[in-house]
């Protein structure tokens, strides 16, 4: 911390403004972030913002791995909603290999992406509870956010990082004990957002730390490239969901919840809606994949050999699922030459993957669009001019996670 000296009109006081070294290791600022904020008192003159601390080169990294284990690689952006990485990164392999997924596939795929938005949005919302004072409705939550991680447990046998899923559909088909899991967490999760509603909706402390901070408005949203919850509180309803469906998302039934002031209150409030909407979707999609009977309820991958690695007891016991895993394992398959954009609506906002492949192995070229790096571009300009505790609770409404700002 340093003091520093404005050049004032002469015969006026001489006033002294602070330096703030805010991170990159401080526990109030959600992860490795450095901010340098010039301070008159409390009061915020100007930022200065440091994008990575981390510096671990996934995109490098990607292209010098097969497709099938970039996987583990998206699990670490955003990591308080890994399916969602991991299913986007799918999505776009298969958009490039010409594979479609049966539609219980796409089912089963909503659901587990719908569990992983509820837990971003449940930890996001709780957090800014935190910042503005209230630790009760973190503590109230959290336990529900477990339920979600058991439910994940179960699928693929991970809980935070969850590798989940495969090019073409899943590792293994869900089990009666994930689907009584789901179940447990329908009928409970509503009933406790309704509760942690109440302690923060319409509280006076709550509402005056958030209203009218850190608000953006729509056109400088889209001009910064803002998409998600930090758009729609600006009032601009796109959804990638609904823009370029994918999943199937288009069959099932469900509203964009949007804003009007852009602000931290509104982008509460948005995700607050967007919780329900995904429950809403949860019991769309898990009633469709009860209407599969037979053969096709134990579907669930796509009949890609070229690209889906066999069950272990199949490469144990039959010759055609050893000779696929040794040929997609040793990397005796290349990919086709090509080039695709392919996104999904992440958590936090449009999660895209740009590939190109010259016909290797490995991608030539991979990028991925985070929202959180675009995000804190527009940090310095929230903050400016409120107060110390409003950039804290401007970065917590903003939702920015450190694992998607270098990659």
């Amino acid at each position: 911390m340093a003091e520093h000296h404005i050049n004032l009109p002469e015969g006026s006081l001489l006033k002294k403004t602070t330096t703030l070294n805010l991170g990159p290791t401080h526990p109030a600022t959600h992860g490795v972030f450095q901010n340098i904020l010039e301070l008159d008192g409390e009061k915020i003159i100007s930022a200065e913002s440091t994008v990575g601390y981390i510096h671990r080169a996934f995109e490098k990294i990607a292209e010098r791995r097969p497709l099938y284990q970039i996987t583990t690689l998206t699990d670490r952006l955003n990591y308080c909603s890994s399916p969602i990485n991991n299913m986007g990164w799918h999505l776009t392999c298969e958009k490039l290999l010409g594979v479609k997924t049966p539609k219980r596939v796409d089912y089963l795929r909503v659901i587990v992406m719908e569990l992983a938005r509820i837990a971003d949005h449940l930890i996001c919302n709780s957090i800014v509870g935190v910042d503005a004072g209230a630790y009760t409705g973190f503590l109230y939550v959290m336990k529900y956010r477990e339920l979600i991680y058991e439910i994940y447990e179960e699928v693929c046998g991970s809980r935070l990082t969850t590798n989940m899923g495969r090019i073409g559909g899943f590792e293994r088909n869900f089990s009666a004990v994930a689907f009584e899991k789901l179940e447990k967490f329908l009928k409970e999760y509503p009933v406790a957002l309704a509760e942690f509603n109440k302690l923060f909706k319409r509280n006076r402390i709550f509402m005056e730390r958030t209203m009218g901070v850190g608000a953006i408005s729509a056109e400088k949203a889209l001009n910064y490239g803002f998409t998600g919850p930090n758009l729609r509180a600006a009032g601009v309803d796109y959804d990638v969901r609904v823009a370029t469906p994918y999943s199937s998302y288009e069959d099932l039934d469900f509203t964009i919840p949007v804003g009007t002031t852009g602000d931290c209150y509104d982008r509460f409030l948005v995700r607050d809606q967007e919780m329900w909407q995904s429950l809403s979707l949860i019991e769309q999609a898990y009633r469709k994949v009860q209407e599969f009977k037979g053969a096709e309820a134990e579907v669930y991958h796509a009949d890609a050999p070229e690209y889906y690695l066999p069950p272990k007891g199949d490469v144990y016991t039959k010759m055609e699922a050893l000779i696929w895993h040794f040929k997609i394992v040793m990397g005796e398959i290349d990919i086709p030459p090509g080039e695709v954009y392919n996104c999904v609506e992440g958590a936090n906002g449009e999660l895209g993957f740009y590939l190109i492949s010259d016909g290797g192995r490995a991608p030539y070229r991979l990028h991925f669009r985070r929202p959180c790096f675009i995000y804190y571009q527009a940090f310095e300009e929230l903050i400016k001019g409120g107060m110390l505790s409003d950039a804290i609770i401007t970065m917590s409404s903003l939702n920015l996670i450190a694992g998607e700002m270098d990659s």
